[in-house]
């Protein structure tokens, strides 16, 4: 006969807790009060600069899927960035990037893996993001999905990689993934991912990412109002020389004035993935 496992009574006191700051969750807030009624929008970075680049074809399927459910898209060209600290955050692509960074709610990261592991390409747009610019997070908060194209057999070392890179970014990534084996072969001479399984998955994640978003773009300040922070906010204003008074809680990301657009490159002129409509 089973026993039930032993629980053993535990004293319901805390003495390294401050009660005053103590935050039990409350489904309530979970709910926001007035729903954002603009088009979420979508961030898409590839990784890989070669004409006919299969992660860039593999971003361009996911922007039109996206665009079809309602986003608003834009698509990095990683063409140009200099390498991580080898020009100043004040190079034209780096400010580019970190706009795009601060307008999305959403990211889609797509890259080749090379040598087992995601490319130097896509490490350094993912390395041009800053983790906070004064007290804006540029990515907190904000989704995530990951995809990978493989030249042979199906591998996930890149999105793995990418998995903790985004964890890393205080990013809430999606548990689907994509991973596009022999990639040559899925794509036609046009450059459209032919029917297959791995554009059924792709779909899957386009999909679950847009629900994630919209799920969670409003609550920002509830879901990331942490603990630790309200102590360090607390600290800071009982120090000596400074004022009382709780500070003003940081937003989630800056805005970027943008026109509409159907799954626009960031890049004006560049070519669009939807045939320009």
């Amino acid at each position: 006969m089973n026993k039930e496992p032993h629980v053993p009574e535990l004293e319901p006191t805390f003495p390294a807790l401050q009660p005053e700051l103590f935050d039990v969750p409350d489904l309530a807030r979970l709910t926001a009060r007035q729903a954002s009624t603009h088009r979420p929008r979508f961030l898409l970075l590839y990784g890989s600069l070669r004409p006919r680049s299969y992660s860039r074809l593999l971003t361009f399927e996911a922007a039109r899927l996206l665009e079809a459910m309602g986003g608003e898209v834009r698509i990095f060209d990683p063409s140009g960035l200099p390498l991580p600290d080898d020009a100043a955050d004040t190079h034209p692509k780096v400010r580019e990037l970190r706009q795009l960074a601060a307008w999305a709610e959403g990211m889609v990261w797509c890259s080749p893996e090379r040598h087992g592991a995601m490319t130097g390409v896509m490490k350094s747009q993912i390395d041009w993001i800053p983790l906070s610019e004064g007290a804006i997070r540029p990515t907190q908060g904000k989704t995530l999905a990951v995809m990978q194209v493989c030249g042979g057999s199906q591998s996930f070392n890149a999105v793995n990689q990418m998995r903790v890179l985004g964890r890393w970014m205080r990013m809430l990534t999606i548990p689907n993934q994509s991973s596009v084996a022999k990639a040559y072969a899925e794509f036609d001479d046009e450059g459209r991912m032919k029917p297959s399984a791995y554009y059924d998955r792709v779909v899957d994640v386009m999909e679950e990412l847009f629900k994630f978003t919209l799920l969670t773009r409003d609550l920002g300040a509830y879901l990331l109002d942490r603990y630790s922070e309200r102590k360090e906010a607390r600290a800071a204003t009982t120090a000596p020389g400074v004022d009382n008074g709780v500070p003003a809680a940081a937003p989630m990301a800056g805005s970027v004035a943008t026109g509409a657009g159907c799954c626009r490159p960031a890049q004006e002129g560049a070519a669009s993935p939807c045939g320009g409509r």
